[in-house]
C-alpha cells in the first residue's frame, strides 16, 4: 500500500489562493541525465503544482515511468532518478482542477498504439472531455483515470490507429480538444510540444549550453538548469523535435489569437520567469503602481502578505513614496505537510504560516497589499492578526479586481459559490466581512493597462465573466465527474 496515497486527504495547505493545474517539461538529451535534469526544472515549476508529480524517460523503445503523490523533493531522490534511463524526458507537477488527488491521476500518463509508445504531460483545461471520453468510448476505448490528460493521451492514440503518421496524428487528435492545454508529449523519438490556439497556459522553448532542446511551462525552468530562453510556443502550435534537435513546426500556417491567463502575470508564475520580454516582477510591480495612481492611502508602512503580494507592495510604496518594510514572516516549511495540526493548533489558524513583528506594527496605520482574496476567510485572519498586533488601522489594496467569475480553463475555482465578491453585493461588504477599516480593488482598466498590453490579448473571464472559449454547463462545479470510472482497466 502506498502510504502517501493514504495520507493524501490529509494534505494540509494553508494557501487559499486560487491553484493552477499543473507544471510540464521535457527534454530531448541524447548522452545526458535527463532525468536528473528534469528533476531540477520540475523543482523550478513546483509553484504551478504540489500534488503529485512524474517523470517518463525513452531509451529507444524502452518507456521507463516513475510518479506518486508528493512533492518533488519527496517522490525523486537518487535511486529513483539512476532508474530513469534515456534520450528523452517528460516531466510533471499537479494541482488536480480535473479529478481527485490520487496515483490514478498523477502525470505523465502513458498509452501504446501497437509498437508506438507516448507519454503526456499536460497543462491546463479542456471543455469538452466529456464529448471526447464519450467518443472514445464508444471505439472501445477504457479509462483508468479521471483527468483529461488520459483523454488526449488516447485520442493521439485513436489517431494513430487510424494510419496517420505520428505529426498527422497529433495535430488532428488536438483539432479536436476544446479549452487550454499547454502538453508535452515524448516518443522513442520525438519530443513534442502543444499548445492550444488561444494560448492560455504558458509554455517555452530553450536550449542548453550543447544546443540541445527543452520545454518548460515557465522559463525560471530555463534558468535552473542552464538553458537559454528561445521563444514562447506560439498558441495553436505543435512542435516536434527529434534527438538530432531538428525542429518542425507548423508555426507558419498560424493565425495569432491569443487568450493568455492574465491570473499568470497576477499571481501564478513565478516573478523570475518572463514573459514578452519582461520578468513577471515587473509587471507585478506596475500593477502595484497603478493600484496605488487609484487607491491611494495615508498609512506609516505598506507590508505584503508574502510572498505572492511582494511585487506589487513594493510598486504601491515607491508610486506613494511610503516606506515598505516586512512585518509578517513567512514560515517557508510549513505550507503542506501530511501531519495534521491538534485541535489546539488549529485555533491559531493563519499563525501556522504567518508571524507577525509586533514591533513594527502596533501602533501604526498599515496598508496591506496582496494580489487577490478568493474566499475572504485568510484575508480575515490577516486583518484580524495585525489588529491583535496592535496595529491603529488595517487597510487593504489588491493588485487585481474581484474574482467573480469561476475560471475552467486550468484553475481550481469551478463555482462562484466559492468566490467571496460573487457572494457579496458590494466591496463594503467584503471589507467588513474581512474587518478591515478600507478595502479597495485595482480596476480592470487598470488591470489592463499596467500590462502595456491590449485587452484583447488577455484572457480575464474571472474577473469579467466573458469565456473566450464557450463553456458547457456541465462543467460548474465538475471537477470529480469522472471520479467513478477512474479504476476502470486501461485498454
Amino acid at each position: 500500500m502506498n502510504i502517501k496515497a493514504v495520507l493524501s486527504d490529509n494534505i494540509i495547505d494553508f494557501d487559499t489562493k486560487p491553484r493552477d493545474a499543473c507544471g510540464v517539461f521535457g527534454i530531448v538529451a541524447p548522452g545526458e541525465d535527463v532525468s536528473r535534469v528534469t528533476f531540477f526544472g520540475l523543482y523550478a515549476l513546483q509553484h504551478r503544482g504540489q500534488e503529485s508529480c512524474g517523470i517518463a524517460t525513452f531509451k529507444d523503445k524502452t518507456v521507463s515511468l516513475h510518479k506518486d503523490i508528493g512533492l518533488v523533493s519527496q517522490v525523486f531522490d537518487e535511486k529513483v532518478l539512476s532508474k530513469l534511463k534515456g534520450d528523452i524526458a517528460v516531466g510533471h507537477t499537479r494541482y488536480s482542477t480535473t479529478g481527485a488527488t490520487n496515483i490514478q491521476n498523477a502525470q505523465p500518463i502513458l498509452v501504446q498504439f501497437e509498437d508506438q509508445k507516448l507519454v503526456i504531460a499536460h497543462n491546463g483545461n479542456l471543455v469538452n472531455a466529456t464529448e471526447l471520453r464519450n467518443f472514445l468510448i464508444e471505439k472501445g476505448y477504457k479509462f483508468e483515470s479521471a483527468t483529461d490528460t488520459e483523454v488526449m493521451a488516447k485520442l493521439v492514440a485513436f489517431e494513430l490507429s487510424c494510419s496517420k503518421e505520428l505529426k498527422i496524428a497529433v495535430e488532428d487528435a488536438f483539432k479536436r480538444c476544446k479549452g487550454a492545454f499547454s502538453v508535452v508529449i515524448a516518443t522513442s523519438d520525438y519530443l513534442i510540444a502543444v499548445r492550444d490556439p488561444g494560448g492560455v497556459r504558458p509554455l517555452c522553448l530553450g536550449t542548453t549550453s550543447r544546443g540541445q532542446y527543452v520545454v518548460a511551462s515557465e522559463s525560471c525552468a530555463l534558468d535552473i538548469i542552464g538553458a537559454d530562453y528561445v521563444r514562447e510556443i506560439a498558441p495553436g502550435e505543435v512542435l516536434l523535435i527529434n534527438k538530432e534537435q531538428k525542429l518542425v513546426s507548423n508555426l507558419s500556417s498560424l493565425s495569432f489569437a491569443p487568450h493568455h491567463c492574465i491570473f499568470e502575470l497576477i499571481y501564478f508564475s513565478r516573478p523570475d520567469s518572463t514573459f514578452r520580454g519582461l520578468s513577471i516582477y515587473h509587471y507585478r510591480k506596475e500593477l502595484g503602481r497603478q493600484l496605488a495612481i487609484e487607491s491611494p492611502a495615508l498609512a506609516d508602512y505598506v507590508i505584503t502578505v508574502p510572498d505572492s503580494g511582494t511585487p506589487a507592495a513594493i510598486g504601491y510604496a515607491e508610486e506613494l513614496k511610503l516606506p515598505y518594510t516586512e512585518a509578517l514572516i513567512k514560515n517557508r516549511y510549513v505550507g503542506r505537510t501530511f501531519i495534521q495540526p491538534s485541535e489546539m493548533l488549529r485555533e491559531l489558524g493563519i499563525r501556522l504560516k504567518l508571524n507577525p513583528l509586533k514591533d513594527i506594527i502596533a501602533g501604526k496605520k498599515i496598508v496591506v497589499v496582496d494580489d487577490s482574496i478568493v474566499r475572504g476567510h485568510t484575508s480575515r485572519k490577516i486583518v484580524k492578526l495585525l489588529k491583535d498586533s496592535g496595529a491603529k488601522e488595517v487597510h487593504m489594496r489588491l493588485s487585481s479586481p474581484p474574482i467573480k467569475w469561476p475560471c475552467f480553463y486550468g484553475i481550481d475555482i469551478d463555482s462562484r459559490d466559492q468566490l467571496i465578491a460573487a457572494k457579496k453585493d458590494s466591496v463594503k461588504e467584503i471589507t467588513k466581512f474581512i474587518g478591515a477599516d478600507t478595502l479597495e480593488y485595482l480596476s480592470h482598466d487598470g488591470m489592463i493597462k499596467a500590462t502595456g498590453l491590449s485587452r484583447n490579448f488577455f484572457c480575464t473571464a474571472c474577473f469579467s465573466g466573458e469565456y473566450p472559449i464557450k463553456i458547457p454547463k456541465e462543467l460548474e462545479g465538475a471537477k470529480f465527474r469522472y471520479e467513478k470510472y477512474a479504476k476502470v482497466v486501461s485498454r
